[in-house]
């Protein structure tokens, strides 16, 4: 099974592709939006390996 960890990353990551893509093009707000959720997931996966607890949405 994976790890929650890797769950999250895989998801950091596919967000960060977007990101790319979206400022490749010149869409600039969503190039903002997907990299801050690129950034939120990428906090919440180092929370769930030092086995933190994750609050909010």
């Amino acid at each position: 099974m994976v790890s929650r960890v890797d769950d999250w990353l895989r998801q950091a990551e596919r967000n960060l592709r977007s990101a790319e893509i979206n400022y490749q093009n010149e869409l600039y707000e969503e190039a903002c939006y997907e990299s801050q959720q690129t950034a939120a997931k990428a906090v919440k996966a180092l929370l769930s390996y030092f086995h933190k607890e994750l609050r909010g949405h």
